[in-house]
């Protein structure tokens, strides 16, 4: 019995699975990604779903946070100033930015940030 197994990694998706399927139903597969730590995945799914609804928050968010966890940290940069730009007030935000910042050694720029999440955050301590 040959018990030899392929090293060769495994085929990822046909590009159009990422894109099948409602925004909802994208979303949830982005979702399923993400909590699987599958963060490249989730990036393409929600890549293509902000491009179609650049307006909401939640896609944004998590795109920007799959970037971070893949170490995309421009791409998760670019995304999270987009949103505190259009909502300056939306706190984990600016958390994700300054610690974003922090990992690209900005720490100056990430002080900023953070000081602001702390604030909008209510915890007036580290402020």
């Amino acid at each position: 019995m040959n018990t030899t197994h392929s090293t060769r990694p495994a085929r990822p998706a046909h590009p159009a699975y990422y894109d099948h399927g409602t925004p909802a139903e994208r979303w949830e597969r982005a979702r399923t990604f993400f909590d699987a730590k599958n963060y490249a995945a989730a990036a393409l799914v929600l890549g293509r779903l902000v491009e179609e609804v650049p307006e909401q928050t939640g896609p944004r968010l998590l795109l920007a946070r799959s970037y971070y966890h893949s170490a995309q940290l421009n791409r998760a940069e670019a995304e999270l100033r987009v949103i505190v730009e259009r909502d300056p007030v939306e706190h984990y935000a600016r958390l994700m930015l300054g610690r974003t910042l922090e990992r690209q050694g900005r720490q100056d720029e990430a002080d900023s940030q953070l000081r602001i999440a702390a604030a909008l955050g209510g915890d007036f301590a580290e402020v």
